[in-house]
């Protein structure tokens, strides 16, 4: 699991099937229990806290509605990580924050949201960072 520090993030979404199979299978993260709600929707768990609450939509969001810009998950374990997203084809760029020793894998859920996965500068620091398949903002 490369995730290890979120609370968490509650995202709409007309995709649930698609968003829980990204949370599951790219970032880490397991399906597991939600209170039953009115509205349909899925939890996946880091550990043992719910950290992305999904609520299903019947349609998409429109373009003026709120929209998160990113969120970010602390992590261990970035050569393994970043082997998965070429593994499943998820493109990625990575980003170095100066003066903070960190190194974020961005990714985009399939609904474009964008995750910001939080590796250590001494997480396996011989890792290849070059894009995959998506090129870093300018």
């Amino acid at each position: 699991m490369a995730a290890f520090a979120l609370d968490h993030v509650n995202l709409q979404t007309a995709r649930t099937d698609q968003m829980v199979a990204f949370y599951r299978d790219i970032v880490g993260l397991e399906l597991g229990a939600r209170p039953d709600f009115d509205v349909p929707g899925a939890w996946l768990y880091l550990g043992d806290l719910a950290a992305v609450h999904l609520v299903t939509l019947r349609a998409g969001l429109q373009p003026k509605e709120p929209q998160i810009e990113h969120f970010a998950f602390r992590c261990r374990g970035l050569k393994r990580f970043t082997a998965l997203c070429r593994e499943k084809r998820v493109p990625y760029y990575v980003a170095i924050v100066p003066g903070l020793d960190i190194r974020q894998v961005n990714v985009f859920d399939p609904d474009g949201n964008k995750v910001e996965m939080q590796f250590e500068a001494t997480d396996d620091p011989d890792t290849d960072l070059s894009p995959h398949l998506m090129q870093a903002p300018a």
